[in-house]
């Protein structure tokens, strides 16, 4: 059948007949594919999880109700039984249950919640928008793969839900749904702080979509059309320099969108926090709402594959991705490695919008699947978070995203990912994302790093590999800093930018009220952390450390090698968090004994299944136990009641408090030497075990943790993955799955941390208190940690002479490099130029393309040889007393000071008919131009309002356009003028077909 004839058959078929169609194969589409099994090993890999994770869907079954139950919308599992049901292949030994009693329960399933869903008629369920919608989306497609085996009442009542919830929320307009609550999408506005409100429009649009679908005759479509082309349009919101952009998406211009985010940043904020977990939403209802309208064979609406701003919110995807594909989320609690849920908005880039890098990601993603869902407990696809409903959730979304790869299959042949190398490139960057979001990220091809100044989350972290299952990053879990919860009294941040600077790297400098520190990242993946000594026991790395065997680097234990030797740390057997400690001491003779915490867990605080003291009997049984706060039903008799299902805990307010305790006094004095403390996920990080007399007076007998590594030589192996080098004076320790850098009171560290094995410390003496340096994989790095500015000399040792960018005397050993550094400023300087040559030369690096050379005092001249950093050796003379410029002019002369070069520009995609890219403008690429279209206007945001001194247009050869050059600095209201003060830098012409390209927009302060 060909695309013509299936359309035909299509408008002659109706809704439901396409459906009927669909299911009996008559399409060809989605049915054919079916039939010749999965078409890509992908797609393979995802049918062979749904078929395991019926097991899980079997054992929610009802048996008493006879379906699935209403429970956490559990019924939802409908979807993935529906996709197995209908393709080839079942296996019912892989799924644990036959064939047909699966069909029984699924359509038994179906038929009762048709039936009773509100808009049906019914009063159990649906209608609401957050979240009844989200299920009742999955729940209408799997009816229609089933449609043929449906009786007809329940069809009936599928259709009424299909449109009954279109009209409804059309008649909401722009308001809320009385029934969701707090739930809100803000109008049509977008969001405010603490949240960007694109999930919640996406919700929105997602309940209109299976209408449109499966209904696009219904004498509504029209109303239901325009709410949806509304809500889907600003879901990404916009920063104000786009609200110019015509292009029309649905037949509407983006210029008349409303939606307009907090901060111009690219990175959504949700529930008080940032990460790029949240824009996924983008991508995840657009795969809802792509699936319907493919499987009902309705042409999908524009905004579907024209999504305003969405492909700026895929670059701060692809900047933040790890090795499993999905974002590493350094501010995000409850979010992290929930496999299962996070393949579908890969898979609609990849398969619908056929992006190959998004292919590389849901290829690596389903890679982690089958290992993850091995992992106890067994069968699951969402573990690691509390929220029930994302099982069945990510069963559907996982089903549906099957399916699209079985239409990409129908529709053109599979998408080619592209390999990991060319995949590592073009995620590779660099961002600011500004003191709101407080997010500075670096993506290099070996590592992702980031200094986080959000409230709660603050943090430096490193991942090397962007191994999603080496360091623990997300939420409340500290890097680097020993705790999340200190208060940022300044932060300061740098960008350089391989366009702008010829490298990529961040530095971030964070001012505490108690000292400084700072995070600088390199474009070899390797990073430096510097400090004050802001705290005690400073430098914290926790490690994660699992049994998961197929994912790198979880084989049950890890390794770690010092100076002193090298030890291995099991894998615990418990769920994360949980463990058994048995603290063993001299025998005490004592009436009281207590935990004193030290260190909390850092969302739970503490909580106890039993506190058991002795080696025989348990003394704690016959005493009576007390704490310094406990939760409701969870008060401290229950740690000694000897009853393995009750426990104590900390009062909700209490969990962030480091000092809470539980005691037990024994009735009179007792003998022992040991307590057994059986912890919940809210396990205490540090406590110790102190003994009384009185309950007054008490003598510490034990502490936990106890270092497994206690080491001073200053480097650590990491299981083979990571490797540090600490100069400083406190030893670094390993206990448990934690690494501490600077174990001790506070005191001022470096360490060097590398994608590869440990190096020789890099550090070098700076002659200043405040002022740290290393010099790391050849890169001066020079961090103030001081609230003045510094100069001073840095003496750097080493028989090869690099030359960084400013003034250097070169010695017999080595370099003196003069600086000069603002209060809490951080820099890197890349080697510009080698030198061979005498001592007493003088060179003065004026950028990457031009140093100048000076000789020694003598009477003779001197021979020395300059290499340019990717450049060819030359000699030269220099005569004495006299300074000889060196110049390589086929090199860039980085840094340049251009501010435009690599900035963000508008239009973002969708362009208007006839434009291209405007970032070629600002790519330093004179093979590159930005055609303006007719009548075209560019803008470029500067990052933030700084005094613009000139702005240059160079043009391709060719008739140049007329052009007017206009500045902002809220990026709405525009003036006629190439100088003052400014943060977007506009371009409009009145370009004709065959006018000059512009090659480059330069802006000069």
């Amino acid at each position: 059948m060909g695309e013509l004839d299936r359309r035909r058959a299509l408008r002659l078929l109706g809704a439901g007949g396409a459906a009927a169609a669909l299911a009996s194969g008559l399409l060809p589409g989605l049915a054919r594919a079916a039939a010749g099994g999965p078409p890509d090993p992908v797609a393979a890999t995802y049918l062979r999880v749904l078929l395991r994770h019926t097991r899980w869907a079997e054992q929610q079954f009802d048996a008493a109700a006879g379906t699935y139950p209403a429970r956490d919308f559990t019924f939802a599992v409908v979807l993935g039984n529906a996709v197995l049901l209908t393709r080839d292949g079942y296996d019912a030994t892989i799924a644990g249950v036959d064939r047909e009693t699966l069909r029984t329960h699924t359509l038994a399933t179906i038929r009762r919640f048709a039936a009773s869903n509100r808009l049906a008629g019914g009063s159990e369920w649906g209608r609401k928008l957050f979240f009844d919608t989200t299920f009742q989306s999955y729940f209408v497609l799997a009816a229609r793969l089933l449609w043929t085996d449906l009786d007809d009442p329940t069809r009936q009542a599928v259709e009424r839900i299909t449109t009954g919830q279109a009209a409804y929320t059309t008649a909401l307009g722009t308001g809320d749904d009385p029934d969701s609550g707090s739930w809100t999408p803000n109008g049509l506005r977008g969001g405010h702080v603490g949240d960007t409100k694109l999930e919640e429009m996406g919700v929105y649009a997602q309940s209109l979509a299976p209408a449109l679908a499966w209904a696009p005759a219904d004498p509504r479509a029209a109303e239901w059309r325009a709410a949806f082309g509304a809500w889907s349009r600003n879901e990404a919101g916009l920063p104000a320099a786009d609200l110019a952009n015509p292009r029309l998406v649905d037949g509407r211009p983006i210029s008349a969108n409303t939606a307009a985010n907090l901060y111009d940043t690219f990175l959504v904020e949700n529930h008080g926090s940032f990460g790029p977990h949240y824009q996924e939403e983008l991508w995840r209802t657009s795969g809802r709402n792509a699936m319907h309208f493919l499987a009902a064979g309705t042409p999908l609406p524009e905004v579907l594959t024209a999504q305003p701003n969405g492909e700026l919110l895929w670059r701060t995807m692809l900047l933040m991705t790890s090795d499993a594909g999905e974002p590493l989320m350094p501010m995000v609690a409850d979010r992290e490695h929930l496999y299962g849920r996070d393949v579908i908005p890969l898979a609609f880039r990849a398969q619908v919008l056929g992006d190959r890098h998004a292919a590389r990601a849901e290829a690596d993603l389903a890679a982690r699947l089958e290992p993850y869902q091995a992992y106890a407990p067994a069968d699951r696809i969402t573990k690691f978070s509390g929220e029930p409903k994302y099982e069945p959730e990510a069963r559907a979304e996982l089903a549906i995203s099957y399916l699209l790869h079985e239409w990409r299959a129908a529709h053109g042949g599979p998408v080619v990912p592209v390999n990991e190398r060319e995949f590592a490139a073009h995620a590779a960057g660099v961002a600011d994302f500004g003191p709101g979001p407080g997010l500075l990220a670096h993506r290099s091809p070996a590592a992702w790093a980031g200094t986080v100044s959000k409230p709660g989350f603050v943090k430096f972290a490193w991942q090397p590999h962007h191994d999603d299952w080496l360091f623990v990053l997300g939420g409340a879990n500290p890097m680097l800093l020993p705790s999340t919860n200190f208060a940022v009294l300044e932060r300061h941040a740098r960008t350089c930018t391989k366009v702008r600077d010829g490298f990529d790297g961040t530095v971030g400098v964070l001012r505490f009220d108690t000292g400084y520190a700072a995070l600088a990242t390199l474009p070899t993946g390797a990073a430096v952390y510097a400090s004050s000594g802001v705290a005690a026991g400073e430098g914290v790395l926790d490690v994660h450390n699992l049994a998961m065997p197929g994912v790198p680097g979880l084989d049950g234990d890890r390794t770690y090698t010092a100076a002193e030797g090298t030890v291995t740390v099991k894998a615990g057997t418990a769920p994360t968090g949980a463990r058994t400690d048995e603290l063993t001491f001299a025998a005490v003779t004592a009436r009281h004994v207590r935990m004193l915490g030290v260190e909390p867990d850092p969302q739970y605080g503490y909580s106890l299944w039993a506190f058991e003291v002795g080696d025989g009997p348990d003394l704690a049984r016959a005493g009576t136990a007390s704490a310094s706060s406990s939760s409701p039903g969870k008060e401290a008799k229950y740690a000694v009641d000897g009853n393995a299902a009750t426990r104590w805990a900390v009062s909700t307010s209490d969990r962030t408090r480091a000092d809470s305790w539980l005691a037990v006094d024994l009735g009179a004095p007792r003998t022992f030497d040991r307590v057994r403390l059986s912890w919940e996920a809210a396990a205490g990080r540090k406590y110790r075990i102190e003994t009384s007399p009185d309950g007054v007076t008490w003598t510490p007998a034990g502490s936990y943790p106890v270092p497994a590594l206690r080491s001073t030589g200053g480097r650590l192996d990491i299981d083979g993955r990571a490797g540090i080098t600490v100069a400083g004076p406190n030893p670094l320790t390993v206990t448990g799955d934690r690494v501490t850098l600077s174990d001790g009171p506070p005191a001022r560290f470096v360490a060097e941390l590398r994608p590869g094995p440990p190096q020789p410390s890099g550090r070098v003496a700076t002659g200043a208190a405040a002022v740290e340096a290393t010099v790391t994989d050849g890169f001066l790095v020079l961090l103030n940690l001081g609230d003045a500015a510094v100069r001073g000399t840095v003496t750097i040792p080493g028989a090869a002479h690099r030359l960084y960018r400013g003034e250097q005397v070169v010695t017999r050993t080595g370099t003196e490099f003069s600086y000069a550094l603002a209060a809490a400023e951080g820099r890197i300087e890349p080697p510009r130029f080698t030198l061979t040559g005498p001592a007493g030369v003088k060179a003065v690096v004026r950028d990457a393309s031009r140093v100048d050379l000076t000789a020694p005092a003598g009477l003779l001249p001197v021979l020395v040889t300059v290499t340019p950093d990717g450049g060819r050796a030359r000699p030269v003379l220099l005569p004495p007393r006299r300074t000889v410029p060196v110049v390589f002019g086929e090199l860039r002369p980085y840094p340049l000071a251009d501010r435009a070069l690599g900035r963000t520009t508008f239009p973002a995609e969708p362009l208007p008919p006839g434009m291209s890219a405007p970032a070629a403008a600002v790519d330093d690429d004179p093979a590159t131009a930005w055609r303006p279209g007719p009548d075209g206007r560019m803008v470029v945001d500067l990052g933030a309002v700084t005094e613009v001194s000139a702005v240059e247009l160079t043009w391709t050869r060719g008739r140049v356009p007329a052009a007017t050059v206009e500045t902002s600095v809220d990026g709405v209201t525009y003036a006629t003028a190439d100088t003052g003060p400014a943060r977007y830098v506009a371009v409009r012409t009145r370009w004709k077909a065959g006018d000059a390209s512009l090659t480059r927009l330069s802006v000069r302060t």
